[in-house]
């Protein structure tokens, strides 16, 4: 089974792709850790990459395919695939659907974390983490039991990320509709499409996709 998870930065995306794995033993295949591994491993692709990163410059569709190919070929045989961050554009879904073909592969599913804008601001902009072990925090959703304590590791140390603000946020959201959304079209057409409540609890999304992925 090949399945597209979608949603905007913050949706969940991540969380939601590590339990499809552990539940189904399918690989996620992220293009910017595939992008960062295979420029540490020295690929063929990832030396190419290297070199337009080293530029300044963005690495090109041509090149972000080449990487999922690897990737696909590197798979065991009836593995299943997650794609997650790509397709970001009609160019891309198209390139993935010449991929999957190649290797007599379809995608079975694509499915959407919808979200309210509002709400995820508020989500994305109140987390923050410990800065010793990694521990994930939330102003309101998921304090520290004790104040300015990890609950974890005792540190007293926490960070934020530099993008986790609203403005940041409301810019990626707008590209996200700009870029991205506009690909479901075509997807909608083969009748592959599902929605699920993003800004739902973590399980409850979790139970709507493995329904989804049962046929239901």
């Amino acid at each position: 089974m090949d399945i597209i998870l979608l949603g905007p930065p913050g949706a969940g995306k991540g969380t939601q792709s590590h339990r499809i794995q552990e539940r189904h033993g399918m690989k996620q295949l992220s293009t910017g850790d595939m992008l960062r591994a295979a420029v540490k491993a020295q690929t063929p692709v990832g030396v190419e990459a290297k070199k337009v990163m080293d530029r300044g410059e963005l690495v090109s569709d041509a090149i972000v395919s080449a990487l999922i190919g690897e990737a696909l070929d590197a798979m065991s045989d009836g593995q299943g695939a997650i794609f997650d961050g790509f397709p970001r554009t009609g160019d891309q879904a198209e390139a993935l659907d010449m991929l999957l073909a190649e290797r007599g592969r379809k995608l079975d599913h694509v499915i959407e974390l919808e979200v309210d804008e509002d709400a995820l601001v508020k989500r994305i902009v109140g987390r923050f983490a410990c800065a010793e072990c990694g521990t994930l925090y939330h102003d309101t959703a998921n304090p520290p039991k004790v104040e300015g304590v990890c609950d974890k590791c005792g540190s007293t140390e926490f960070k934020r990320r530099k993008d986790d603000n609203e403005e940041t946020v409301r810019t990626r959201m707008a590209e996200y509709r700009a870029k991205t959304a506009p690909i479901l079209d075509p997807y909608e057409k083969r009748g592959i499409v599902s929605r699920v409540d993003g800004m739902a609890d973590i399980d409850t999304v979790t139970h709507s996709i493995e329904a989804i992925l049962r046929g239901e």
